[in-house]
């Protein structure tokens, strides 16, 4: 077991490390040192003298292959409707579930089949395997006849030709054998509810065992008012469709059973004392004979004084604890607890618990639970559950389907051939690795590119939108690696513009830079606004999205390829221009990085340790100790952002005539025309040539009044209300062709614009559709009619061509 953990544990904490957690308390969630030991010793002894902790013989859900114990929120329950073949651990052939047999009673005086029509009034009852039966037999004092042994076979109750069969194949031998006795009366189809072990998949058998049980009564009502208390919460759980569940576990909680009969674990502080004079020598045979004390020696002292003037032998529980015990006191121990020290007062309550919600109540309820009732308080203020990561397919990862993704392969990548190895050195039986393997090749045929720790890391912060399960698509997280790329390549250009003697200004002031600066220095801002929102409200995937955003679609797209002009061939006309630039673009660099290092840590790292540092400062050591960017309130500029917009809904729509081009002619610099309908967007078209012509690949790029006549050998596209776009064609046009597609693409705008139409003038449309469906509506109305409005100028400038020509 030992050797088992230090293999597997050091692998947890390396995944940990390699995706970029830098914990100094990480070792201590895989370790049972003697901090750890001490803790739960006396958490264990304090609750059992308050009475919290007791030792009763009770069913418990026991599992045959673990041979253990296990705690009802393990047990997983699926639904039978009739007779199913299902799969059990240990059996080579299925087992058959949802059947009902009968058979008939030898009684005195000859057989009796009930005729449930008249009723016999006799019922048979198994109190030692059955929860209800269980309650039965302790009102009237039944005995409790155990058949089972712990690994699930016959024992000697169940008779000598059974005795030693597992339980599933006495099953049949029993039906065998009332067929032979003439006693058998057929079965039927009997629906039926079947729990599982999440762990073992073997079929929970209910048991009666003797075991330590925590009252969870009170706590659990106080770790319900800590989250559902209106006026006053202590804790938040977020997202907030987990307090529903909170609310459904806590209002309905059992006592919870601690025994397990495992080799690992924190070993139950209590001990047997056997005396001299019992008539049974066993353990545990009399329930008021157990000692509970911090060690042996402190045992002795409280056996003696119970048991004055006779003589015992002590005898330590052999079983362990569950080990959601001592997790559930991880934020005390952690900090030193049961101890008075200087972090547990400094830091208890703590701040914020991660974790996924698959573990609400195994982990974080048990964690409220004792830190309320030990430390005095909640043990966090806030709980952020993440989404659980599944395959592509939204299947649950399971080692026998092969859909396992270990993070350490997706980070330095994995062939086929090393999935298929892993899978060998596992204990999967021939059949499913077979299953597995099969599994892998289909999903990894070439096997997991080597993707990195940022790539991983973004991907799944982008996922958690999907608050409940992530489909994990590796082809997503290869994107971001090649996102990556684009990183270092900015940073190239950068360093390239910025030169080797560059050194940043103490204070940049907006006000004299040229517009494309202004603007990406306003976006900035605004990026730096949602993400900081975003992270304080926990809303991960935003925040990923408003960084990505700007990176990629302003500062890249946009701000980089704008600026080239004033670069090319070192131009003294655009010194100044250069210069701003230059500025702008060391200030977006360190900005853009700092903002983007908690979702991508290594390279955001490695970029920002090449930037040139200011005059006569320090920088610090790392980016991870660097301030976080906040928001500078000069660097916001509404009017350049609304001129932007004009910019980049102008060049989008020649980007659109672009597209309509023959593939080998949609990268050639060709000549283009705006035609402005009112002396506003004229004056701003002529003021933003250089952006425009730049942005859209142009040779040339001519601005028209309403006046002017409309170029020919063009094609157009209209941006909105006030401007229109024409791109120059090479050779000539098949207008009648062209004419036909514009027709039909009208037609087919127009049945939308109808279908549109008719729906928001329904009776009834206006008072029941919510608002936002009602905008939506609205908008894509709009939109359609712009379309509409463009192929009808497109149509009218080709029949003026056709007229011309």
């Amino acid at each position: 077991v030992w050797k088992w953990k230090n293999e597997y544990g050091g692998t947890i904490l390396k995944q940990l490390r390699r995706l970029g957690a830098s914990l100094d308390w990480s070792r201590e969630c895989f370790t049972m040192d003697d901090k750890r030991s001490k803790a739960v010793t006396e958490a264990f002894v304090r609750l059992y003298k308050e009475g919290v902790i007791y030792r009763d013989l009770r069913l418990v859900n026991w599992d045959c292959v673990l041979r253990t114990a296990i705690s009802d929120i393990e047990v997983e329950h699926i639904e039978i409707k009739e007779r199913t073949p299902l799969r059990v651990p240990g059996y080579e052939k299925p087992v058959e579930f949802g059947v009902l047999t009968s058979f008939a009673y030898p009684l005195e005086g000859g057989l009796v089949l009930v005729d449930m029509n008249f009723g016999t009034g006799a019922v048979k009852i198994t109190p030692a395997h059955d929860p209800n039966d269980f309650e039965v037999g302790k009102r009237h004092n039944l005995e409790f006849i155990n058949i089972f042994t712990d690994d699930g076979n016959i024992n000697s109750n169940g008779g000598p030709e059974f005795a030693g069969m597992p339980r599933f194949k006495a099953r049949v031998a029993v039906t065998e054998a009332l067929k032979e006795k003439g006693l058998y009366r057929g079965d039927k189809n009997n629906e039926m509810r079947l729990g599982i072990c999440s762990r073992s998949n073997d079929v929970v058998e209910p048991l009666i065992k003797p075991q330590w049980y925590v009252n969870c009564k009170s706590m659990a009502q106080q770790g319900l008012d800590a989250v559902m208390d209106d006026a006053n919460p202590k804790i938040e759980i977020i997202p907030k469709q987990y307090v529903a569940e909170w609310k459904r576990w806590l209002e309905n909680i059992r006592d919870w059973c601690i025994s397990r009969q495992l080799w690992w674990g924190h070993r139950i502080p209590a001990w047997y004392a056997m005396l001299d004079d019992d008539e049974l020598k066993e353990l545990g045979a009399y329930n008021n004979h157990w000692v509970v004390a911090r060690n042996e020696e402190e045992a002795k002292d409280e056996a003696s004084r119970i048991f004055a003037r006779k003589k015992f032998q002590l005898f330590q529980d052999p079983d362990v604890l569950d080990t959601w015990f001592s997790s559930g006191l991880f934020p005390l121990s952690v900090l030193g607890w049961p101890d008075d020290t200087k972090d547990l007062r400094a830091f208890y309550p703590t701040s914020v618990l991660e974790t996924g919600h698959d573990i609400l109540f195994f982990w974080v309820a048990r964690m409220v639970m004792l830190g309320m009732k030990l430390g005095g308080d909640v043990p966090f203020r806030k709980v952020y559950l993440h989404p659980m990561i599944r395959d592509a397919h939204g299947r649950k990862m399971s080692k026998s389907l092969g859909n396992v993704i270990d993070p350490l392969e997706v980070i330095n990548g994995i062939t086929l051939k090393g999935l298929h190895k892993r899978l060998e050195e596992g204990n999967l039986d021939p059949k499913e690795l077979k299953t597995a393997k099969e599994g892998q090749a289909k999903d990894f045929p070439d096997g997991i590119p080597e993707c990195g720790a940022d790539a991983l890391r973004f991907a799944l912060v982008s996922y958690t939108a999907q608050s409940d399960k992530i489909n994990l698509d590796i082809q997503r997280v290869v994107g971001y690696r090649q996102w990556c790329n684009k990183l270092w390549n900015a940073i190239r250009f950068a360093m390239s513009k910025l030169g080797d003697d560059y050194i940043p200004p103490a204070a940049i002031v907006p006000d004299t830079m040229p517009f494309s600066c202004k603007w990406i220095l306003s976006v900035l801002n605004k990026a730096i606004s949602k993400t900081v929102l975003c992270l304080d409200s926990y809303e991960f995937s935003d925040a990923a999205t408003a960084v990505y955003s700007w990176w990629q679609f302003q500062l890249c797209d946009v701000f980089i390829e704008v600026i080239k002009p004033y670069f090319a061939g070192n131009d003294p006309a655009f010194a100044a221009e250069r210069r701003y630039a230059q500025d702008t673009l060391w200030l977006c660099l360190d900005n853009g990085l700092r903002l983007l290092h908690p979702f991508m840590p290594f390279v955001t790292e490695e970029l920002w340790q090449r930037l040139p540092s200011k005059k006569d400062s320090v920088r610090k050591e790392s980016i991870v100790i660097s301030e976080y960017p906040s928001t500078v309130e000069c660097w916001t500029n509404d009017a350049v952002e609304l001129e932007m917009d004009t910019i980049e809904s102008v060049v989008k729509s020649l980007r659109s005539l672009r597209s309509q081009l023959a593939p080998n002619e949609r990268f050639e610099r060709r000549a283009a025309f705006v035609r402005c309908r009112t002396n506003d967007a004229c004056h701003t078209i002529k003021k933003h040539e250089l952006e425009i012509a730049t942005l859209a690949t142009l040779s040339s790029l001519d601005v028209l009044s309403e006046a002017d006549d409309a170029p020919v050998g063009c094609i157009v596209d209209v941006v909105n209300e006030a401007l229109s776009v024409y791109l120059k064609l090479k050779g000539s046009i098949n207008v009648e062709a062209e004419l036909e597609k514009l027709k039909k693409k009208m037609e087919e705008i127009e049945k939308q614009c109808d279908g549109l139409k008719k729906k928001t003038s329904a009776p009834g449309y206006q008072e029941k559709v919510p608002v936002h469906i009602r905008e939506a509506d609205e908008a894509k109305l709009a939109s359609l009619l712009q379309e509409l409005l463009s192929f009808k100028e497109a149509s009218e400038h080709l029949e003026r061509e056709n007229s011309v020509s």
